[in-house]
């Protein structure tokens, strides 16, 4: 979205909520529309209209911030994630195929359930340990686990593209040279 397309999101919401902008000088309103624009500049504009339009209708005293507006461009437009019950369902059916196969039975896996299974000898070894002692644990485990980075890729798919580039750039350079598998 370009300053434009932020100038005409931030007239939007003016419009919405007059008492919230009514005592806002100039220079606050460039501030904000400088700002949001860098914010949303990955994002296409009738995306962000859409969410604005939708976080409008359905009610609220104050304008919404800028993570409320990316949060619900996000269940715009994004598929139903799996709930974490579903996600160990497909892990749990993975596991009953035993662990012949595993390797093929982890790349079936959705890359979400796969992060939160970790790697595919983990799905081995859950598949080996009897039934009714530790699955509950696991499940358990696994489900929260899933949660965790379910939130975790929702929060870096809001972040701007230069400040996941930077991101990346810090966590590889925290990484030693050569990591043992």
């Amino acid at each position: 979205m370009n300053k434009r397309d932020t100038a005409g999101v931030m007239a939007l919401l003016q419009t919405a909520y007059p008492a919230y902008y009514a005592k806002q000088t100039d220079r606050q309103r460039m501030e904000a529309v400088n700002l949001w624009a860098e914010l949303f500049a990955d994002d296409p504009a009738p995306a962000v209209f859409a969410a604005v339009k939708a976080i409008i209708v359905t009610g609220g005293a104050f304008p919404p911030s800028i993570g409320e507006i990316k949060n619900k461009m996000h269940d715009l437009t994004t598929p139903a994630d799996l709930s974490e019950t579903e996600a160990w369902a497909m892990v749990s059916k993975a596991l009953h195929n035993g662990i012949y196969g595993y390797k093929a039975e982890f790349d079936k896996l959705p890359p979400t359930v796969q992060a939160a299974v970790g790697r595919a000898e983990q799905r081995k070894e859950w598949a080996a340990m009897p039934e009714d002692e530790g699955q509950s644990v696991v499940a358990s485990n696994f489900m929260r686990g899933y949660k965790t980075i379910q939130k975790r890729e929702r929060e870096t798919a809001m972040i701007p593209a230069d400040v996941r580039e930077l991101l990346t750039g810090v966590s590889a350079a925290m990484l030693p040279e050569e990591v043992a598998l």
